[in-house]
């Protein structure tokens, strides 16, 4: 929805009667016992007998301590939906509290609706049970498999980064953000803070922080929960929000005093978002909530003397010699019958229905809430034709272009086809402000950077209306864009190659989320994550061997292979078909490598297209078989714009030199190609492979990243042991193009060298240009130094 007002509005008052709490504290009652039946038990699920240890799980895993306040907070946001009419989205950092998420969304009966098999009865209730943390059952974080949710929280740090890239644009959403006090100790969780920065009231959606302060971590206590309210809440106002501190360990005091907060800060959220959106933008804060509750609340006081509530020991299993402790196993019933599940559950084992009725209706139910479950939303994205920014080439390899500045292009126009007119949209562009240096700023002809903060004249292209996100931080570029992907947009995470590897871990988690999405036919498929590393490994020799590291191919190749993919675009034209792809796609992670300096340029278009369509293929113009009517003497491959550059200089040099070698050149666009068929999608067939490579001839590959990456991949293809790559080798620093691939012993003449080396026999004038190599690498060592500047020979070549 777009129409301009402000998060809910039905009743901003929020009276609550003593029936309400007593409604609410018996709500919790239930949701904290099926939270306590997932973890430990996998019979007799509803206590209607003596509990005995064979109703015990062999293996008790799971999280406790968290538990008792994340549904507090979700009984209590119920009835602020169910007052105020509002969207909520409930993500929620300590992940590791999956028993509460599973137990909230059932008792609501979005879990039952979901999972029919999972009924809403005390058969429901035993699967319910028995499925959690075994085999063939679900895992123990809010993962991919509960509904509402849009954040596992398995690596901590990411949840407000996460509901952040989920209110962007969203201008009718409050997402209640839960997060540990663990995990605010996590770098990523700290930069995230920042978010007023960035938050707009006039066109985004709200994040509402709870800062949940249980004072203990898995082993210690934490930052937050050993520090002052006044520290905390000075930290918070900092960052520019308002907090609210809210603490206690009665329920019937915590609870209305956080319905109160909640209240208050919905009424702040409300009142901020209609004075922006009436084009009146003060200076007021957004709100936060600070909760201090014990953690473990409501569970065992103390086990075998040692004080568990409010402590560490309460994280995960309080009691865990229950199935051949007597005391442990007593003491765990006394526990679970405290909460009264006879009065909670009816004779069939239903939600009683006083307690059912306080669960909002349909999609407002925030685990039927249709914003995490983003392709529920999700709108075709308008690529432009691709035709209004092809580069003309007459001739392959003989004019440079810097090869990223043609998508900037396409960005910009995608900015002004899907902003709305109330100047949100539906796809953004983050980048660790380098969109200008990575030759995409052509975006800026049509918006500026985000920016809520004041601005000066000498700045550029910022504003509050801007919508290209720009923050020094890769863990907040990737969470923003995963946020925003997952509750229904599309987008862009460009940075330097080196540096993207801070996020690699996110890029991880992401990766197993989509994988197990595609097997739950209730997740409506959503925008692939399209990450582009520019600024890569061969080009940034201005800067040196901090900036030099192609690691993240590395990462992402043994991944899901039904969600990863590899791009290597050569030039402008295949990086622009490789593009349309991967923004038009779904479910998928699309990891395309493809550096910004000005590079040669080789295909039209359509041949781009036919290019990256078939994922390699023979470059013939380049080898010299076609001429000589024979079968290729040796391969020389390339995957990448720098490795195909040296490949095919190399390529001139044996053909000059050596007129009788016969020569294939073999350009790779779809790394994972190299695969077979049966451990990827995109591998290609046999047939293919050698049509490409033949079967037995030598191939020296020139690769943008490591060497050992090729050789993983061809394992199990036809003589392995035939293909001699040359790769990124760690070596590197502040120094010339040339030097850089010099360095790694990728430059032309070592090609040439290990060509020389691998063909099937000795050519004609093979020793005269194995000698000329050798000369030219001592050439260029020389001429480097003396001039600070590549040779001419080098830095003016191009193909002929």
């Amino acid at each position: 929805m777009t129409d301009g007002r402000q998060v809910g509005s039905k009743d901003p008052d929020g009276h609550y009667s003593d029936s309400d709490l007593e409604l609410d504290l018996r709500w919790w009652a239930a949701a904290n016992y099926l939270t306590v039946a997932q973890i430990y038990l996998q019979d007799n699920t509803l206590l209607r007998e003596p509990l005995r240890p064979e109703h015990i799980k062999p293996r008790l895993l799971g999280h406790w301590g968290t538990s008792p306040g994340l549904s507090m907070i979700y009984a209590l946001l119920n009835r602020l939906i169910r007052r105020t009419d509002t969207d909520c989205l409930y993500v929620t950092g300590p992940g590791h509290g999956g028993p509460a998420l599973v137990a909230a969304t059932y008792l609501e009966g979005t879990y039952s609706e979901v999972y029919p098999g999972v009924s809403r009865d005390a058969a429901g209730i035993h699967r319910l049970c028995r499925q959690f943390s075994t085999p063939g059952g679900i895992p123990s974080h809010v993962s991919v498999q509960t509904p509402g949710s849009i954040h596992e929280g398995g690596e901590l740090g990411y949840a407000l980064a996460h509901a952040a890239g989920a209110a962007f644009d969203h201008p009718n959403l409050l997402v209640a953000c839960v997060i540990g006090d663990g995990e605010a100790e996590t770098g990523p969780l700290s930069g995230s803070w920042k978010l007023p920065a960035f938050l707009n009231p006039e066109r985004d959606g709200a994040v509402l922080p709870i800062l949940h302060v249980n004072g203990a971590k898995i082993a210690g206590p934490t930052v937050y929960g050993r520090s002052s309210d006044a520290d905390v809440e000075a930290f918070l106002g900092g960052q520019g929000w308002a907090p609210t501190v809210v603490s206690g360990d009665d329920p019937r005091q915590v609870f209305p005093a956080l319905h109160r907060a909640l209240t208050d800060a919905h009424t702040a959220i409300s009142d901020l978002q209609r004075e922006a959106r009436a084009g009146r933008r003060g200076a007021a804060k957004w709100p936060a909530i600070v909760l201090r509750t014990p953690k473990g609340w409501t569970g065992p006081r103390t086990v075998d003397g040692v004080l568990v509530e409010g402590t560490h020991r309460a994280h995960q299993v309080p009691l865990s010699g229950v199935r051949t402790n007597e005391a442990h196993l007593l003491q765990l019933e006394e526990w679970m019958r405290s909460y009264g599940p006879g009065e909670l559950f009816d004779s069939a084992g239903a939600l009683v229905p006083d307690l059912e009725r306080l669960a909002p209706q349909g999609d407002k139910r925030m685990g039927s809430s249709p914003y995490a479950n983003g392709g529920r939303l999700r709108a075709d994205l308008p690529v432009p034709p691709l035709e209004k920014y092809a580069l003309t080439i007459e001739k392959p390899g003989t004019t440079h272009h810097e090869t990223t500045r043609v998508l900037g292009e396409l960005l910009r126009d995608l900015y002004a086809a899907t902003t709305t007119p109330d100047g949100g949209g539906y796809f953004r562009l983050f980048c660790p402000d380098e969109t200008s240096s990575n030759r995409l700023g052509a975006v800026f002809d049509v918006t500026d950077r985000c920016w809520q903060l004041p601005v000066t004249d000498y700045d550029d292209g910022l504003s509050a209306r801007g919508r290209v996100m720009e923050v020094l931080s890769e863990h907040l570029c990737e969470g923003w864009l995963e946020g925003y992907l997952l509750s229904g947009r599309h987008g862009l995470f460009a940075s330097y190659e080196a540096f993207a590897m801070v996020s690699v871990s996110m890029l991880v988690q992401h990766t197993k989320w989509l994988q197990h999405a595609v097997d739950l036919p209730w997740r409506a498929p959503v925008a692939s994550l399209n990450v582009l590393l520019t600024s890569t490994c061969w080009r940034n020799d201005h800067n040196g061997f901090s900036h030099q590291g192609p690691g993240m191919i590395d990462a992402v190749i043994p991944l899901a292979p039904d969600v990863v993919r590899i791009w290597l675009p050569p030039d402008s034209n295949t990086l622009l078909s490789i593009s349309d792809h991967c923004l038009r796609s779904t479910d998928h992670v699309n990891l395309i490598v493809v550096d910004k300096q000005p590079h040669l340029q080789y295909l039209t278009l359509e041949d781009a297209h036919a290019h990256c369509a078939a994922g390699a293929s023979v470059w013939e113009w380049a080898g010299t078989e076609t001429a000589a009517g024979a079968d290729p003497d040796v391969v020389l491959a390339a995957a990448g714009d720098v490795p195909t550059q040296e490949i095919l200089a190399a390529a001139q040099l044996l053909r000059e030199h050596t007129p009788d070698l016969v020569t294939r050149v073999v350009n790779i666009v779809d790394l994972m190609g190299l695969l077979t068929p049966t451990e990827h999608p995109h591998g290609f067939d046999a047939r293919m492979f050698l049509d490409l490579f033949t079967a037995d001839t030598d191939v020296v590959f020139a690769f943008h990243g490591y060497s050992r990456a090729v050789h993983e991949l061809i394992h199990g293809r036809p003589a392995p042991d035939r293909f001699h790559v040359r790769g990124f080798s760690e070596q590197g620093t502040t120094t010339t193009p040339f030097d850089m691939v010099v360095l790694n012993r990728m430059s032309r003449y070592h090609l040439v060298l290990e060509a020389l080396r691998r063909t099937r026999r000795e050519p004609a004038g093979a020793v005269e240009l194995a000698d000329f190599c050798l000369r030219q690498l001592e050439r260029h060592g020389e001429y480097v130094v003396a001039h600070l500047e590549d040779m001419p020979e080098v830095s003016d070549w191009t193909w002929s």
